[in-house]
């Protein structure tokens, strides 16, 4: 039984549509439901759900419908469902394509042994979370050395369209799945149809998808729905951590449309819009998402949190909300995408909280501050070399560039999720083998290499 069903029985009537505009109706009660309580009403054998989100009077409310609003008409009986949506949860839930109510996409049967939880559910008490523990290895050179994943936090994938978001959250989950025997939950926030379905087939191509969820609410929906879809995600990931104590890996795709759908929400209820049109609730919104993403004794969740940046500016109010909340930044910078460097990450705007001599160890943390001093030299005599050529460079700053080069080319390679698209096959580096091709690059001993050989390859040990 779905919630849908769930819905049809054991409802009660509470008042009668007055006002419909487009995803808003306002309706007269007989007693006001509280706040986010589901409603629902029947038209032609369908169920249309609302979630309460204004009382306007003692007898009147605003709500959001969940569903597209054709056929809602004045004076349509509404029933109250006697709780906030919930959805259902059951461990057969893996290798599913679920919408917002837990209803499946992929043509299978509806999950069945369920259990009913409440998406709004309350983060778990202070006393029983656990606080980060360690690196999360992703075999991914860039990531693991200059901005290493947070086990059980936070991490921010920000860059504008086409720069490879969507591809390097496909290389975390396939990470997970076989390094760490893991499972993932991805949340796909206003997704495009035709992406969602795209992502839908490769995950199943790259195997990895009977070790994953998949809950989308698409971009033609209700913004109702597209606010609430990264919550409906969220209760499952929440469940499988609860339930079957495994490393959780929980992916939104994409944070801005949640703060979009919030926007749209917001001025559909008539607040006032605050910094640059954004909704004056934006900071809250944001944190009653991120502070839900907890580790605790029965399992860890990581979340990975693509994040689109509008006009690639940084101090775009939403970009700044989400930033606060995160533990990793990876910045894709579209000047590397250009260069071929994939993946496309800018390693001196990059950055994690663990980037300390402490989390890290003194070998990594200073393979790291080295790598990065040379690329930052690097970046520093571009303009000189471009105007006046390399040869007017001091020996030092000649050989510091050289190496810079060929790291630049090293920290790329070619992934598993796109074998089948570039004909190479992926490869996934450790942690510590990367840290032994870098002290080789910094000391020298590749010097005689071109740097084409250094390009899109994994272990410098197979030349």
């Amino acid at each position: 039984m779905n919630t849908l069903q769930a819905a049809r029985q054991d409802r009660q009537a509470i008042g009668t549509i007055v006002e419909v505009h487009g995803p808003v109706v306002i309706i007269d009660c007989t007693r006001l439901p509280p706040l986010r309580q589901a409603l629902c009403t029947c038209f032609d054998h369908s169920t249309y759900l609302f979630e309460v989100h204004q009382h306007l009077d003692e007898r009147h409310i605003r709500a959001i419908t969940l569903h597209g609003t054709s056929g809602l008409s004045r004076g349509m009986i509404i029933f109250d469902t006697g709780a906030p949506l919930q959805v259902p949860v059951s461990e057969q839930c893996l290798g599913r394509l679920l919408n917002i109510f837990g209803e499946p996409l992929d043509g299978l049967p509806a999950l069945t042994h369920t259990e009913f939880r409440n998406i709004h559910a309350k983060p778990p008490p202070l006393s029983e979370a656990i606080g980060m523990s360690g690196i999360l290895e992703t075999g991914i050179k860039v990531i693991d050395l200059l901005c290493p994943f947070v086990k059980g936090g936070k991490t921010g994938l920000f860059g504008g369209a086409g720069v490879g978001k969507t591809v390097l959250v496909m290389e975390f989950i396939h990470a997970v799945s076989s390094i760490h025997k893991g499972v993932s939950v991805f949340a796909g926030v206003g997704e495009r149809i035709r992406e969602a379905h795209e992502l839908w087939r490769e995950m199943q191509q790259a195997g990895v998808m009977q070790d994953t969820l998949m809950v989308f609410g698409q971009m033609d929906e209700s913004p109702g729905v597209r606010f609430r879809i990264a919550l409906s995600a969220l209760t499952y990931a929440e469940y499988l951590r609860d339930s079957l104590h495994k490393e959780v890996l929980f992916v939104v795709d994409n944070v801005f449309r949640f703060v979009q759908a919030g926007s749209e929400i917001s001025s559909l209820l008539g607040r006032m819009p605050a910094t640059v049109g954004y909704q004056p609730t934006l900071t809250s919104e944001v944190a009653e998402l991120e502070d839900r993403i907890l580790s605790t004794r029965q399992g860890a969740i990581t979340s990975v949190q693509a994040v689109y940046v509008p006009a690639d500016d940084m101090t775009d109010p939403a970009v700044s909300a989400i930033l606060s909340h995160l533990d990793t930044t990876v910045i894709l910078s579209r000047d590397q995408a250009s260069k071929g460097i994939y993946p496309a990450v800018d390693p001196l705007r990059s950055s994690s909280k663990l980037m300390d001599r402490h989390t890290l160890g003194d070998r990594h943390y200073a393979v790291a501050e080295s790598v990065r001093e040379h690329l930052a030299r690097y970046h520093e005599l571009e303009d000189i070399i471009a105007m006046l050529g390399i040869e007017e460079l001091s020996e030092t700053d000649r050989k510091v560039v050289m190496r810079a080069r060929k790291l630049q080319r090293y920290l790329t390679q070619p992934f598993c999720v796109l074998a089948q698209h570039t004909r190479q096959t992926g490869v996934s580096v450790p942690l510590q083998q990367t840290l032994t091709d870098c002290e080789a690059f910094l000391s020298g001993q590749y010097d005689d290499l071109s740097e084409e050989q250094c390009y899109m390859r994994g272990s410098m040990q197979a030349l």
